[in-house]
């Protein structure tokens, strides 16, 4: 490894070589990462090293090479209340400004939805996921719904990781929105 160091090889060729992280069969990449998603020493290491330049650091897995390629703002996600997703719902440049993502299967969507949703299952999360900054824009406000708000904000916080800005999960779901705003939207 001393050896390769040295010659400045291509530190994904180095992590699909050596690493017996997962994260060996992407070259070593990890996407995005944010404060308080890795071991403190992987963050402390990740947070404070230079753009482009090869960082060393030690934690209870072993020893890591890291390098950071770029930066960039950090996202906001938060949870949004079925009454307040309800108000901006009938502002008419909403769905303009606005993009929404259901990620219930389709046979819970044949009982009960919402108008302007794009449905992603996330069972088949394997077959949309890598298409996901080319289909949405990661520049806007993004809803997502499940059920009860847990399945949505499992997708919410992946979607951090791949670089949307403005993340709003819809806290309780269809469900809550169903009891607190619209009857007329079925429970099930």
């Amino acid at each position: 490894m001393r050896k390769s160091h040295s010659f400045r090889e291509d530190l994904s060729d180095l992590a699909t070589e050596h690493s017996i992280c997962p994260s060996k069969e992407q070259g070593g990449m990890l996407g995005w990462v944010r404060r308080g998603q890795m071991v403190p020493e992987f963050e402390e290491a990740a947070f404070s090293a230079q753009p482009n330049k090869l960082v060393k650091c030690k934690t209870k897995f072993g020893w890591h090479l890291l390098q950071v390629l770029s930066e960039r703002e950090a996202s906001s996600l938060q949870d949004v209340e079925p009454q307040e997703f309800h108000v901006r719902m009938q502002d008419p440049n909403f769905l303009d400004a606005a993009q929404l993502i259901d990620v219930r299967e389709p046979e819970e969507i044949a009982q009960a939805s919402l108008p302007g949703f794009v449905v992603l299952p996330l069972r088949q999360f394997g077959t949309w996921s890598s298409e996901i900054t080319t289909k949405f824009n990661p520049q806007k406000d993004t809803y997502v719904l499940c059920h009860h708000g847990v399945r949505s904000l499992q997708v919410a916080k992946w979607l951090q990781t791949q670089g949307f800005k403005r993340i709003f999960n819809v806290a309780g779901g269809i469900h809550a929105y169903s009891v607190k705003v619209d009857p007329s939207v079925p429970t099930y």
